[in-house]
């Protein structure tokens, strides 16, 4: 095969985890990234050298990267030529984590910075140069990535990832009542289908499955056209029942609608050619 997707694990994860995404890359060897760096500027210095040694030979690389995962990839990989990004429940602004982690713990930045190091109730140690790091070396991302984060993700706020989500023209979708953990059955049900609709129409290869996806994608702008009469959308999207369209569509704003419909038909138009 000439491509590959690397799975870049959280905290207390590990590489093995990427054998559950092989069901979803077919056309793709999936390896997961054995690192085990702790702190973002180990990650610079590892991760370079796992990635090379991975991605030697491939002609396509995309990556799935999950909570803290994806903060170390985007702090050492943002040079890389990497065609897609799938983050999970990623922590997009540490910053903001260590900070609100002191308000929690009723912890001052002159504490902090006393002591260098603050153990929390709550089983996380705060460093100062931790928080001094993230302020000094500022995500900067410029790969197509698409976002799944849960709507009561108790790390991250929707504001701090919608601004991201923004900033970097990323594609964010939400799960209503999801955590920051996808660990239940319907929560990888959710991850499952969102990587598979995705990867289904940015592929290569126009399956049938692909092509069965379709609706899926233009539902979102149907919605928007239909005013919001998801009985409507249903028969206009083909979807089985009214409910799959509640569950899945009804958390996308009007400006996300019309900029993913956009970006589905340039994909799709593109792919066509």
């Amino acid at each position: 095969m000439d491509k590959v997707v690397v799975y870049i694990h959280g905290k207390g994860g590990n590489a093995e985890e990427a054998k559950h995404y092989k069901t979803l890359f077919r056309n793709c060897d999936v390896v997961g990234l054995d690192y085990t760096a702790q702190f973002p500027w180990e990650a610079k210095d590892e991760f370079p050298l796992l990635f090379d040694r991975i991605c030697k030979g491939y002609q396509s690389v995309q990556i799935i990267a999950n909570s803290i995962g994806a903060y170390f990839a985007m702090n050492a990989l943002s040079d890389y030529q990497i065609e897609k990004a799938y983050f999970i429940s990623p922590v997009v602004n540490m910053e903001k984590l260590i900070s609100d982690m002191m308000t929690w713990a009723n912890i001052t930045e002159d504490e902090l910075h006393e002591k260098e190091e603050i153990q929390t109730p709550f089983g996380e140690t705060l460093s100062w140069k931790y928080l001094c790091y993230a302020r000094e070396n500022p995500i900067s991302w410029n790969i197509p990535t698409n976002i799944l984060y849960g709507e009561n993700d108790n790390l991250t706020s929707y504001a701090t990832i919608a601004e991201f989500a923004k900033r970097w023209n990323a594609t964010l979708t939400v799960m209503k009542n999801g955590e920051h953990w996808f660990h239940t059955e319907n929560q990888m049900k959710f991850l499952d289908d969102w990587i598979s609709s995705i990867f289904g129409i940015t592929s290569q290869n126009w399956s049938n499955e692909a092509l069965r996806l379709l609706p899926n994608r233009t539902s979102m702008l149907l919605s928007q056209k239909r005013q919001g009469i998801m009985k409507a959308v249903q028969g206009d999207s083909g979807h089985a029942q009214m409910k799959m369209v509640a569950d899945v569509y009804s958390h996308i704003i009007d400006e996300d609608r019309c900029i993913n419909a956009q970006r589905f038909e340039d994909a799709f138009y593109s792919q066509a050619k």
